[in-house]
């Protein structure tokens, strides 16, 4: 489905590991003051001086995490960063360097490579994030992507899954389930391409939701939001895995219970027609769909007049006694039991 823009094909195996690197690497600039040393040496050199080091990782494989049939190589390099920079959002901290390491087989020529190093590139100047190491290897089957992010913050404003109350209320950014049903989409054309190569797919329709799917963004504006707002979140997490699960992992650090309202769930209205189109609640979409890369985060009650009418912020419930439990309260006001049917990479 996706052409080939690059006829020419050089072996990587010309440029060795380290031409390789070089070849790669050479038009990253440093911009992070905290960045001493990048690229070039044993090991990169930091200083982060009084400010707390926040790291977080992500590794994705061909065939679990991704599919180069619909996956163009420059959107799967700025998701690779994209995912991780959200991590370190999630944290109430601020993304500052980047590490690539990727294990590649000999089906990638050099120009594959250099368009997924592209999408780094985007990636890294988008978010302000200096690229400073990573490795290089070959695979026997296909690419394998681990990115490591690094961030910093005043230990005043980070924000831990633990800290939710069970007064508080319940927060998300933006808009939930599009990227999963974008996935949808795009799985349904590649089918159809394997029936009919010859077929051209009309997706103007499903625009907003592929976007969502190949080029996620990390809500690195949301800390700034709440600072101006004077909000400090109780406790933070994003969403990768879906919201159902990421609820659940607020409430069991935080040794609490939520009820989620259906009725205020943020949903785009692409999202709506397509899942009538593909016969899917979406309620069960939004809840359970993952990879939206939203912050999902909890407020104290007395800060209900600061967020009340932002459009970036929507309130989606609010927290209980852990012995209440954990529920969906429906349209038709009924508690349903909250399962976390997101995604789990080992049972897949």
């Amino acid at each position: 489905m996706i052409e080939d823009k690059n006829p020419q094909r050089t072996s990587i195996a010309q440029l060795g590991e380290f031409g390789l690197i070089d070849h790669l690497t050479k038009n990253f600039e440093i911009t992070q003051a905290s960045t001493l040393k990048g690229i070039g040496d044993d090991a990169a050199i930091l200083d982060f001086k009084d400010k707390k080091v926040v790291v977080s990782t992500d590794l994705l494989i061909e065939g679990v995490h991704f599919d180069l049939a619909y996956v163009p190589l420059k959107h799967l390099g700025y998701k690779a960063v994209v995912v991780n920079v959200s991590d370190i959002c999630a944290m109430n901290a601020k993304p500052t360097q980047i590490t690539v390491s990727i294990a590649v087989s000999n089906r990638f020529p050099l120009e594959a490579l250099e368009e997924l190093y592209e999408g780094i590139a985007h990636a890294a100047r988008e978010y302000k994030v200096d690229l400073i190491g990573g490795d290089t290897t070959s695979s026997q089957k296909g690419l394998i992507i681990s990115v490591t992010v690094l961030g910093e913050a005043d230990e005043s404003e980070i924000v831990y899954r633990n800290g939710a109350k069970s007064t508080d209320l319940l927060v998300v950014s933006g808009d939930i389930g599009a990227a999963y049903m974008g996935l949808q989409v795009l799985e349904r054309e590649k089918q159809v391409f394997q029936v009919n190569p010859n077929s051209q797919p009309d997706l103007d329709a499903y625009a907003y939701l592929i976007e969502r799917q190949l080029k996620p963004e990390a809500r690195t504006d949301i800390r700034t939001l709440l600072h101006a707002l004077e909000i400090k979140p109780t406790a933070m997490i994003d969403i990768s895995d879906g919201l159902s699960s990421e609820i659940m992992h607020l409430c069991k650090q935080s040794g609490i219970g939520c009820n989620l309202y259906e009725d205020k769930l943020p949903l785009d209205p692409q999202l709506i027609n397509v899942c009538e189109e593909f016969n899917i609640d979406s309620t069960t979409v939004a809840i359970n769909g993952g990879e939206d890369y939203e912050l999902l985060f909890t407020i104290p009650i007395e800060d209900f007049d600061k967020i009340k009418g932002n459009p970036n912020l929507s309130i989606i419930g609010h927290m209980t006694q852990e012995s209440e439990g954990v529920h969906l309260v429906t349209r038709a006001n009924t508690k349903i039991p909250l399962k976390a049917r997101g995604w789990d990479a080992i049972s897949e």
